[in-house]
């Protein structure tokens, strides 16, 4: 198996619940780099109500680097403010261009400081950890990665110490900064909750041994089910709620992407076309009009297909639709089991979810980032990282 295609050729799982099978993960090749961003500050960033533009940073860092992978896919996940990404090396030189230049456009166009590292997984594997991988299809367009051994966790740590900086941190000396966003979309209105909340959760087990955390998380999966019922249900993007936007604030932010950095003009040009092609799309929607290869009555559909809004990355990570009454009887079992010394947990709610998307073929491969509204999983890992704090402290 070629190095390069070590992700591609990955057989997919079926059903979300076998992230709890270890026997379902494969080590990563020992070459291979982790990537890590994230954005210094973005906590307060979200808390002055710039959660959608933290959003849209932390997806411009994943489809960079997947545009110089037209031949072979790579894992990643998205973390809200920030990603992590496994690339073989053969792509190290061009993945510094593109992180480069998504950290100045953080910087130039949104007044973000992006921290950008990468990691050898030799690294990772020296230091007692490991990075193992399965495949989850999610859809005929989109395979989602899940993670297990606490080597991604590792990674971000060692990128977000001060001590490592000199040597894991993107230098900015070292190469010219040069990326490619497109398929970064960002186009679709806020979308309320079918049933009055969205909840941005995060659950990471506290066991030692695998085989019991994945008994802990399976436990979770199950009680998430029989408080919320069918994924149908709970499903964070309601069909009928899913609306294009025509607010010039919202989409100003994909044209500060998709223009060149500072280029005042060509954003405003850019703004106008996709307003354009937004009451476009709107009318061939409601008619389901038929354009080239593109079946718009099929776009709602597809995009639900294509949607990230649970994941595991050695923390399981969900955006779920339900009201009041569930969130709290969810919020109750979590904490017991939190009281009990099984797990730690962080939780949020809106009542709506964003999404970013990357949309590469209108027909086909897509994916679309869906967090809560006002914070989500940013305020989520918050409430999350207090609950390890005083667990360490008892």
């Amino acid at each position: 198996m070629s190095n390069d295609y070590f992700y591609s050729q990955l057989p997919a799982l079926a059903d979300f619940l076998e992230i709890t099978n270890s026997q379902n993960y494969v080590s990563v090749p020992p070459d291979w780099q982790v990537v890590v961003t994230d954005i210094i500050g973005s906590t307060k960033a979200i808390e002055s109500g710039r959660y959608k533009e933290v959003n849209l940073i932390g997806a411009c860092s994943i489809v960079a680097i997947l545009n110089i992978t037209k031949e072979f896919e790579v894992p990643f996940v998205f973390g809200g403010d920030g990603a992590s990404l496994l690339i073989p090396p053969s792509l190290l030189p061009q993945a510094k261009q593109a992180l480069l230049a998504t950290k100045n456009l953080a910087k130039q166009e949104f007044k973000f400081d992006l921290r950008v590292g990468i990691v050898p997984l030799t690294a990772v594997n020296q230091n007692g950890y490991a990075i193992k991988i399965a495949k989850i299809k999610a859809s005929e367009h989109y395979h989602q990665a899940v993670f297990t051994g606490y080597g991604l966790t590792h990674a971000t740590d060692l990128v977000k110490n001060p001590e490592y900086a000199d040597i894991y941190l993107v230098n900015e000396q070292e190469y010219q900064p040069e990326a490619d966003f497109s398929g970064l979309e960002c186009r679709w209105q806020d979308i309320p909750s079918q049933h009055g909340e969205i909840v941005s959760i995060l659950v990471l087990a506290t066991a030692t041994e695998q085989k019991e955390a994945n008994c802990i998380y399976r436990q979770v999966l199950n009680k998430f089910s029989e408080i919320y019922g069918e994924e149908i249900d709970f499903h964070p993007i309601p069909i009928d709620n899913l609306k294009l936007s025509f607010d010039e604030k919202k989409l100003m932010q994909e044209a500060k992407v998709r223009s060149p950095v500072g280029n005042w003009l060509q954003q405003q040009l850019y703004l106008s076309k996709i307003k354009l092609e937004n009451y476009l799309g709107a009318f061939f929607i409601k008619w389901k009009v038929k354009v080239n290869d593109t079946n718009w009555g099929e776009v709602k559909n597809l995009f639900l297909d294509s949607t990230d809004y649970k994941k595991f990355d050695d923390i399981l990570r969900m955006v779920i639709a339900g009201n009041s009454e569930q969130r709290q009887e969810l919020t109750n079992y979590l904490e017991t089991l939190y009281q009990q010394g099984k797990l730690v947990y962080g939780l949020h709610h809106s009542d709506r979810a964003i999404v970013t998307c990357l949309v590469f073929e209108r027909n086909g491969r897509q994916v679309h980032f869906v967090d809560g509204a006002d914070g989500g999983y940013a305020l989520a890992a918050k409430a999350m990282k207090k609950r390890i704090k005083a667990l360490n402290y008892q």
